[in-house]
């Protein structure tokens, strides 16, 4: 049997299903995580089930992908949705995407969940995809997510000053970037 690249023994990737719809709109209309995700507006649910609707478009085409994050419960046997990790910007050319991650309910972080998650996006765009790299743009105040992906081996390569408007003003973005590992290497 073949090994599924986007599950691990604690959580599980999948593409969204019509039945996640609620649940989207839920996460997707939080103020809350509005700050990090340069969100302004809400979603209506028709947009939502369009966009599951056409979610089996494949990266090439759509430029994105976006997959739940399911906690695998070990004692009811049941995958819990706990977030979404996204692709984005994809550059077939350049062979580089952004890559985002929510964990929607506070009950759910800092337990391991968002570095699971992002390993596996990491190693399916560098294995199956054949990215070259993989970038992330975080305000500088959210620690969290700097140290999440510091730890899953990015590394900053910049910051935009006054970058972010938020309610007290303006807040630096930093950029950080990872390196396929195994680069094919042009010839000149």
């Amino acid at each position: 049997m073949a090994e599924n690249i986007l599950e691990n023994s604690v959580i599980k990737l999948r593409a969204p299903e019509i039945t996640d719809i609620d649940l989207l709109y839920t996460w997707e209309n939080n103020m809350e995580i509005w700050k990090v995700s340069n969100t302004i507006t809400p979603f209506s649910r028709f947009v939502l089930k369009r966009y599951i609707e056409t979610a089996h478009r494949d990266i090439w085409e759509t430029k994105q992908l976006r997959l739940i994050i399911e906690a695998k419960n070990q004692s009811s046997l049941m995958n819990i949705p706990v977030g979404l990790i996204d692709l984005f910007d994809f550059d077939p050319y350049h062979q580089r995407a952004g890559i985002g991650i929510l964990i929607a309910n506070k009950e759910y972080r800092q337990k391991g969940y968002a570095s699971e998650a992002l390993g596996l996006l990491i190693n399916y765009s560098f294995e199956v995809i054949q990215m070259n790299q993989l970038y992330c743009n975080i305000s500088e105040d959210n620690e969290v997510s700097l140290q999440l992906f510091k730890n899953n081996g990015f590394e900053v390569i910049g910051v935009k000053k006054a970058w972010l408007k938020t309610r007290n003003g303006w807040a630096n973005e930093v950029m950080l970037q990872l390196l396929n590992p195994a680069p094919r290497i042009a010839k000149s």
